[in-house]
């Protein structure tokens, strides 16, 4: 073969490998979108696809009434939740649901699914269906292009409404915010945390005064035999015995209340023990 094929060879099948090794996408008439909107601490995200009117006739054809409709083009249209949540007052968990729909003239069916993959296939499946909602659509000007938007946001709700031809529905999402803004600031502030760096100073008998203001920290906020037996241990290397014994003697009582032993229980008997004599 000579040279000059020889190159031209070698680039088609490169060109070929990088077509292959990557994702080729073409303009869809129906484009993907992507909203979120963050209610109190709760992140609530929609992906969908955007039909656009197009001179067509949309409800009752398009669209036809009485029959499910994957609420947007090409994949089924899902919202994710990243707390549990209330729509129109129904309870849902954090997650991923698909969102289908039954137009009617004057109500429509809104259908949450879970088992759903974002992007995924737009069958429905009535077996997957967690939450149903009926609502009843409302005229308003004319928007060429589906959108969905958040409305009416507070720190506790918000409105999700799909915006299409002459047409909009939705449903009001719920959060309890204050009640997840504690139980953040609960996991934030663990007793295990402090109490582990304080354990591993001990271990290492490195850094002990700061692992004592370490172990009372996890102390002041769960009071148990781990942590006060390490305050115990701490108090003594620290040079402070008295304290230490009284400390170690509380834990010795938590521990002898504990529904099993604790794996080092004799050995902290044995320490308190020592330090008496």
């Amino acid at each position: 073969m000579k040279r000059m094929d020889c190159l031209h060879v070698f680039l088609i099948l490169i060109f070929t490998s990088v077509i292959t090794a990557q994702q080729f996408d073409t303009p869809r008439p129906s484009p993907k979108a992507t909203v979120m909107q963050v209610i109190g601490v709760t992140e609530v995200t929609i992906h969908y696809c955007r039909p656009g009117v197009k001179g067509r006739t949309i409800w009752g054809e398009l669209v036809p009434y009485n029959q499910v409709w994957r609420t947007g083009a090409n994949e089924v249209t899902s919202i994710t939740f990243s707390d549990p949540v209330k729509v129109n007052g129904n309870k849902l968990d954090a997650g991923t649901y698909g969102i289908h729909t039954i137009p009617t003239e004057n109500e429509w069916s809104i259908m949450f699914s879970g088992n759903t993959q974002v992007g995924g296939s737009s069958a429905f499946n009535e077996d997957n269906v967690v939450l149903r909602l009926n609502v009843k659509p409302q005229e308003t000007t004319f928007k060429e292009t589906m959108t969905i938007v958040f409305m009416d946001v507070t720190e506790n709700s918000a409105e999700v409404v799909l915006l299409w031809d002459k047409l909009k529905v939705g449903f009001t999402v719920e959060t309890d915010t204050e009640e997840l803004t504690l139980s953040i600031a609960r996991n934030a502030m663990n007793w295990r945390i402090p109490f582990q760096a304080a354990a591993y100073c001990l271990q290492k008998e490195i850094n002990l005064d700061e692992a004592l203001n370490w172990i009372q920290s996890s102390v002041l906020m769960n009071e148990n035999y781990w942590n006060m037996r390490i305050k115990a241990q701490l108090l003594a290397k620290t040079g402070n015995r008295s304290e230490a014994i009284s400390v170690m003697e509380s834990a010795i009582e938590i521990g002898e209340n504990m529904s099993s032993p604790p794996f080092d229980f004799d050995a902290m008997k044995n320490m308190l023990a020592d330090w008496k004599k």
